[in-house]
């Protein structure tokens, strides 16, 4: 296979494709079980050569929070196996509860195990660096300005080289800005970034944004004339996958909520904006896209399958995949039987005891939910 370079991914000729992940800590062993099919599809499609990368086929690999760690990994030409292999060992080592804190005064756990896991996978890389063989865009927020922040390794973006007055983002460190997108609030304490002389940055987990679902933001990077890439809209234009982590839906007696303490109600509430911000994006997704993979946004407009943003043509083409982790769902959808407490617990973004059922969960909703023909021939590699 010919190897296509950073540059050709991002400015050669022809349709591009994009691969969004969701954050959700632990939770993304089970896109792992999404990628590995996808893996598979598109390997078994061009030639079924053993060399084959998703970074060979994606133009433009994307992540929020864990799904960071997976984008950059996959840029830099980690197969899926090898991920599995990675994430179970990182899981294990993050999430010690042997080294548990309790998260009122300080993060619930130390940042040391993370740190030395990204320096022990990604060294000294950065995200101007040849390592990366694909575009990659990590979604991270800083929060002592209140911005989401997307950094990418497009060299025709503003802030790549610097604007004269900061440091060049291209020789920012790969396991310091995905650390900065995993510093989730409570979890693990904010991520420093050295900026300018004068400046440092306080960055937290890109999920404390509307792009923990990260798709709607690596469309903007790929299409608006500010960030420098300028790809073209069209059905035939433009792939977006996009893989989730689980979703948990929220279900309670409205007396239940009218007596909840203060704090609690504030907690649940900023997760319920977490949720509001994903549907949102996943509603102008596929109100701009053909997407057999249409999911129900509401019980007033359905699934957009008959709308289209201005009437006009599909803009771009668009598959969506997630587990709801919900018992009717899984029984109707996968056959699994999990209740209540079970899916609560599966949950957890912090529990490494779940990735082997995440991991099997994943396998058995791609297998269901990812389909060759999701992947049109007008996108093969040429």
């Amino acid at each position: 296979m010919n190897v296509r370079t950073r540059d050709e991914h991002l400015f050669g000729e022809g349709p591009k494709r994009l691969l969004a992940l969701d954050g959700g800590g632990v939770r993304g062993a089970l896109t792992l079980g999404y990628l590995a099919r996808i893996e598979t599809i598109l390997r078994d499609r061009h030639g079924g050569d053993p060399e084959f990368r998703l970074c060979d086929y994606f133009d433009l690999i994307g992540g929020t929070s864990t799904g960071s760690i997976i984008a950059t990994a996959l840029a830099m030409g980690f197969a899926v196996d090898d991920l599995v292999v990675l994430y179970r060992s990182l899981g294990d080592k993050v999430f010690d509860k042997g080294i548990l804190r309790f998260g009122l005064l300080g993060a619930k756990f130390p940042k040391e195990p993370l740190l030395d896991a990204l320096d022990r996978h990604f060294g000294d890389a950065t995200l101007g660096g040849d390592e990366l063989r694909t575009g990659l865009m990590v979604m991270t927020k800083r929060l002592d300005t209140g911005s989401p922040w997307l950094l990418h390794n497009n060299p025709r973006g503003k802030y790549f080289d610097g604007d004269g007055e900061s440091y060049p983002n291209r020789d920012l460190l790969l396991r310091n800005v995905v650390r900065a997108s995993t510093a989730a609030p409570h979890y693990f304490e904010p991520e420093m970034l050295r900026l300018a002389p004068e400046v440092a940055g306080a960055f937290v987990d890109g999920g404390v944004s509307p792009y923990n679902n990260p798709a709607l933001q690596m469309l903007m990077l790929a299409t608006c004339s500010g960030y420098g890439l300028n790809w073209a809209f069209g059905a035939d234009n433009l792939l977006l996958v996009s893989a989730g982590t689980g979703m948990r839906p929220l279900q309670m007696p409205a007396a239940e909520v009218m007596k909840m303490p203060a704090v609690l109600l504030a907690a649940q509430s900023m997760l319920s904006i977490m949720a509001d911000a994903n549907w949102l994006g996943q509603a102008v997704l596929q109100w701009i896209s053909t997407s057999p993979t249409s999911w129900q946004i509401d019980g007033e407009v359905g699934d957009l399958r008959a709308d289209r943003l201005g009437g006009g043509p599909d803009m771009i083409t668009y598959q969506r995949y997630e587990v709801v982790l919900e018992p009717t769902w899984l029984r109707a959808t996968l056959g699994w039987h999990l209740d209540e407490s079970q899916c609560d617990a599966l949950y957890a973004m912090d529990n490494p005891r779940n990735l082997s059922q995440l991991s099997r969960l994943g396998v058995a909703a791609a297998a269901k939910q990812v389909a060759p023909d999701h992947f049109p021939r007008v996108f093969d590699l040429s």
